[in-house]
C-alpha cells in the first residue's frame, strides 16, 4: 500500500471525526473529503463521480419521486392507519413499526420499504406526540436485519451468494436457509431497541409539540354525506390525536354538542368547530370524509388539488381592511377563501364571514399555487407565504397509486425487472395517472441524501482502489493465529468495520476472497465464514454511511453522527456475537 491509501484512510478518518464531533452538514462534509481525495489525485474525476451513475443512488432518488404519488393521494395515511393503527406507549410503537417492516423486508428491497414508510411515520409520530427521533433508526434497523432473513432480503446477499457459486460450482443458498441466524438476529435487534432506546436514542421532539407562542385558529369542517367517518367515534376517526389542535364543538341540527366526548359517534351533516395550529389545521384538511365549511371554497375556479393553503398578513392599505370577510367579497377580489383568521396570535371567536379584517390580521387561505408568485409584492399583505404540503390529497387515486406501488414490488421480486427499472416504470407511472405531478416529483427529491449517497461511493471507492482496505483487513485476520473462533470473530468485526467505512457491498467483494482464504489456511469448511462474512456486510449499524436505509433516515430523525455510533456499536457488537455462536452450530467447520 503506497502514500495514496494511506491519504485515504487518513481522508476518510478526518470525514468521520468531523461528523462526529461537529454539527457541519453531512453532505458538505462528504463532498469536502471528496473534493481532498480528488485534487491529490487520489481518485480520478470519473472515480469520484461514479457515485452519481451509480444503480444504488439513482434508485433511492426515483423511488422518492413514487413515493410522492402514495403521498399525493393518500396512500401514505393508509399504511399509518392499517398498518401502523394507534401505539399505546413508545415501546408499543416502536414494536408496530419494526415489525411489518423487517417482514416486508426479508422479501423485498429495504431501500423502497423505507422510502415509503419514513413520511408514514413523519406523519404518525406528529399525530400521536411522539418522538421522530426515536423511531428512525429503529426503522432502519428493522430493514436491514429483516433482510438478513432470506436470500433476497438484501443485495449484499446476491453479491456473496453470488462469489460462492463462482467459488465452489455449487447451486448456493436456498432462499430461506439464512432464517437460521436471521430471524434470532431480528428478534435480538428488537429486544434491544425496545429496552434500550430509552437511553441510547435521543429525544428530538417535532416543532408542533413546541406551539405555546404558535398562531392558533379557529376552523370548522363538515362530515361529508355518506362519508368514511358517518358512525365512526371521534377517537376512532383519528380526530383527537392531532397536536395542537382541539375540537371545541359539533354542531348537529342547530344543537350545539360542547366539551366533546372521545366516543361521541359522528353524524353525515355534523359541524365539526376545531382550534389549533397550523400544522394541524393541514392535516384536517387532509382527513377523508371531512370538508371545509364554507360554501365559498366549491366556488373557486379549480379542483380542490390544485389548491394549497397560503398564509397572508392584511396591511393596512388593503382594499378590505375595516370591512367584513363576507361584504369585503374576499373570493371575488382574491380568487382565494379565508379559511380562519388569527389576530395577535389568537383565534378570533366568529363566523369567518362576519369578522371584520384589521391590519395585522394572519389570515389562513385556500387559493391556487400560482396565488402566493402573485400576491408577493402586493402592497394588499405584508407577508404572504405558501404551506408547503398543504394540497388536499386525491383520495380517488390512492388505489391506483397502491397498485403502481404493488406492481413495482412483483416485477422485482420476480426478477422481471431490476430495482431500478422498476423504480423507473413506477415513478413514470406516477406522473403520467396524475398521481403526482411533475413540480411535487421535482419537489420530493431529498438532494442532500443523494449526494451523500453519491460522495460516500466515492470515499468507498479510493480505499478499494489504492488496496488500503485490503491491507487492513488482511491484516488483522492475521492476529487470529490460526484459532478458528478467533478468525470468525475478525472475520465479522473487520467486515462491519469495512461497512461502515465503504459500503456494505463493497465490504462484502473485498472480505470474500480472504474469507476463502482463512477458511482454506485453516483446512475447514469455507460456509462458516461465507455466512458471517454475508450476516456482517448486511448489518451495517454503527455510522450512517454504512448502509443507504441509514442515509435516508439521517436528517428526517434530526440525528447526528454520534447518534449511530451510541446505538450501534454495542448493536453490532451483540450481533457480531450471537452470529459468531450460532453460525458454526448450524453451518459446521
Amino acid at each position: 500500500m503506497g502514500w495514496e491509501g494511506w491519504y485515504a484512510i487518513a481522508v476518510t478518518t478526518l470525514c468521520f471525526s468531523t461528523l462526529a464531533l461537529t454539527r457541519y452538514a453531512p453532505d458538505i462534509v462528504m463532498l469536502g473529503g471528496l473534493s481532498l481525495l480528488l485534487l491529490a489525485g487520489v481518485l480520478s474525476p470519473e472515480q469520484a463521480l461514479s457515485g452519481l451513475a451509480n444503480e444504488g443512488m439513482v434508485t433511492v432518488g426515483v423511488l422518492y419521486v413514487v413515493v410522492a404519488g402514495l403521498r399525493e393521494t393518500g396512500g401514505i395515511g393508509w399504511i399509518v392507519h392499517s398498518v401502523l393503527g394507534r401505539p399505546r406507549s413508545l415501546l408499543h410503537a416502536q414494536l408496530r413499526l419494526m415489525a411489518p417492516v423487517a417482514a416486508m423486508s426479508a422479501f423485498l428491497n429495504n431501500t423502497p420499504v423505507v422510502a415509503m414508510f419514513i413520511p408514514a411515520i413523519s406523519d404518525w409520530a406528529r399525530r400521536n406526540t411522539l418522538s421522530v427521533s426515536k423511531l428512525m433508526i429503529p426503522l432502519s434497523y428493522a430493514s436491514i436485519v429483516g433482510g438478513t432473513c432470506t436470500l433476497i432480503g438484501s443485495s449484499t446477499n446476491l453479491v456473496v451468494n453470488g462469489l460462492l457459486i463462482s467459488e465452489t460450482g455449487s447451486d448456493g443458498l436456498a432462499m430461506l436457509e439464512l432464517a437460521w441466524v436471521g430471524i434470532p438476529l431480528m428478534l435480538m435487534v428488537f429486544t434491544f431497541i425496545i429496552i434500550g432506546s430509552k437511553w441510547l436514542l435521543p429525544e428530538r421532539l417535532p416543532a408542533i409539540s413546541r406551539y405555546d407562542d404558535a398562531r392558533e385558529y379557529t376552523v370548522e369542517m363538515l362530515v361529508e354525506e355518506g362519508s368514511i367517518l358517518g358512525g365512526k367515534s371521534i377517537e376512532e376517526a383519528g380526530l383527537r390525536q392531532l397536536p395542537g389542535m382541539f375540537l371545541i364543538e359539533i354542531e348537529r341540527q342547530g344543537q350545539i354538542i360542547a366539551a366533546v366526548s372521545s366516543y361521541e359517534i359522528l353524524r353525515d351533516g355534523d359541524r365539526l368547530v376545531f382550534a389549533g395550529v397550523i400544522e394541524s389545521v393541514v392535516d384536517l384538511q387532509k382527513i377523508q370524509g371531512l370538508k371545509p365549511a364554507s360554501k365559498q371554497i366549491y366556488k373557486l375556479g379549480s379542483s380542490r388539488q390544485d389548491r394549497v393553503l397560503v398564509e397572508a398578513v392584511v396591511s393596512d392599505s388593503c382594499p378590505l381592511a375595516g370591512k367584513t370577510v363576507c361584504k369585503g367579497r374576499f373570493r371575488s377580489y382574491y380568487n382565494a377563501v379565508i379559511i380562519a383568521v388569527a389576530r395577535n396570535g389568537k383565534r378570533i371567536h366568529q363566523k369567518t364571514g362576519d369578522i371584520i379584517l384589521h391590519p395585522g390580521d394572519t389570515l389562513l387561505l385556500e387559493a391556487h399555487h400560482s396565488f402566493a408568485e402573485q400576491q408577493r409584492n402586493s402592497r394588499d399583505f405584508y407577508l404572504v407565504s405558501k404551506i408547503d404540503g398543504s394540497s388536499r390529497p386525491q383520495y380517488q387515486k390512492a388505489m391506483l397509486a397502491m397498485s403502481i406501488l404493488v406492481l413495482m414490488v412483483v416485477f422485482v421480486s420476480t426478477g422481471w425487472l431490476s430495482m431500478l427499472k422498476a423504480s423507473l416504470l413506477a415513478a413514470g407511472m406516477m406522473i403520467m395517472t396524475r398521481c403526482t405531478s411533475g413540480r411535487e416529483a421535482r419537489r420530493s427529491v431529498d438532494w442532500q441524501i443523494l449526494i451523500v449517497i453519491a460522495a460516500s461511493f466515492g470515499l468507498g471507492s479510493a480505499l478499494y482502489s489504492t488496496g488500503a482496505a485490503e491491507t487492513i483487513a488482511g491484516s488483522l485476520i492475521e492476529l487470529a493465529g490460526g484459532s478458528l473462533g478467533t478468525s470468525l470473530a475478525l472475520m465479522f468485526f473487520v467486515t462491519a468495520l469495512l461497512s461502515a467505512a465503504v459500503t456494505n457491498n463493497a465490504a462484502a467483494v473485498i472480505m470474500f476472497p480472504i474469507a476463502v482464504t482463512t477458511a482454506n489456511n485453516l483446512a475447514v469448511n469455507i460456509m462458516p465464514f461465507v455466512i458471517t462474512l454475508m450476516v456482517a456486510a448486511s448489518t451495517s449499524l454503527a455510522t450512517p454511511v454504512g448502509y443507504q436505509t441509514n442515509l435516508m433516515v439521517y436528517g428526517v430523525g434530526g440525528y447526528r453522527f454520534s447518534d449511530y455510533l451510541r446505538i450501534g456499536i454495542p448493536l453490532t457488537i451483540l450481533v457480531g456475537i450471537m452470529t459468531i455462536i450460532l453460525v458454526p452450530l448450524i453451518w459446521h467447520f
